[in-house]
């Protein structure tokens, strides 16, 4: 999931598009930029907007729009996300238009679970699968491509596992600045393994228990002996190093059991107070230097 099937599907609109002809697009030309900005009259881009399904009228209104002459693109395209999400009514509508597609008109469907789209539908498209980027890999793209600092796009290579899109979509918030907050935090109060006001929604709670979640691994894997480069939170590895004194393997189990347990629990609606009071047990230091 979050891989840059997406993106892979607005990149190849751009350089089918692109005014300069390019076997690949420029990024400058007003079709790209339009394409880039999801402003293109000709590159149509259907999900199921903010509902739980794409319905037949969603489906009605391509096929209306597939029908009618291109504005100023030399394709028209038709990017459906989630495609997985289809009711069956827009599935059958899709499969006639799949079945006779119009010349002009370039459909793509964009799924994370294509087990769940009818196998008539998949039978008429060429499948294109995508993985998950070599964790180097993917350092190097958000360093090179996307300008993102050294630090940040480790952190972001390995916290998102090597998902493309979800490196992309973090790139742009607090995450790094907000881990180091919060993993500050809990250095600050090892004892009690409390998180002061940080906690104050569930949503929250889902954040500190991911990055507590990578600080642990991080503390695992250090303490058995693996490379250093292969910390998700490389910046503070010399924290680390000072950290891992303090538990021992059978610990460092019970924690991360315990941070997934609770990540779990968090959706459950189970009272975050008693959450954090749990955590507070199991988190702190078994021997405190």
């Amino acid at each position: 999931d979050a891989v840059g099937k997406k993106l892979i599907a607005k990149n190849f609109a751009k350089a089918i598009n692109c005014e300069l002809g390019l076997l690949d697009s420029c990024d400058q030309c007003s079709s790209c930029m339009k394409i880039e900005k999801n402003q293109h009259p000709d590159v149509h881009f259907i999900d199921e907007a903010g509902g739980d399904s794409i319905k037949i009228e969603d489906i009605r209104q391509m096929q209306k729009n597939a029908s009618l002459r291109a504005y100023e693109a030399k394709k028209k395209f038709f990017i459906i996300d989630n495609a997985h999400k289809l009711t069956a009514e827009a599935a059958n509508a899709l499969l006639k238009t799949l079945e006779q597609p119009t010349k002009e008109s370039i459909i793509i469907l964009v799924s994370s679970k294509s087990n769940l789209i009818f196998k008539t539908i998949i039978s008429r498209c060429h499948i294109l699968k995508f993985y998950s980027f070599e964790r180097n890999r993917l350092c190097e793209i958000l360093k090179n491509d996307y300008g993102v600092p050294e630090n940040s796009a480790h952190f972001l290579s390995y916290f998102s596992q090597g998902s493309l899109g979800l490196a992309l979509k973090l790139k742009d918030t607090e995450i790094f600045k907000e881990k180091n907050k919060i993993i500050d935090e809990f250095n600050a109060n090892r004892k009690t393994a409390t998180f002061g006001l940080l906690v104050k929604d569930r949503q929250a709670m889902r954040s500190i228990l991911n990055i507590m979640a990578a600080w642990f691994r991080d503390l695992y894997l250090l303490k058995s002996g693996i490379p250093q480069a292969e910390l998700i939170n490389l910046d503070r590895s010399d924290d680390l190093k000072k950290a891992a004194s303090s538990y021992t393997f059978s610990g460092l189990d019970d924690a991360i059991n315990c941070i997934s347990d609770s990540l779990l629990r968090v959706e459950q609606n189970v009272n975050i107070k008693l959450l954090l009071s749990n955590l507070a047990l199991v988190l702190k230091p078994e021997i405190c230097n």
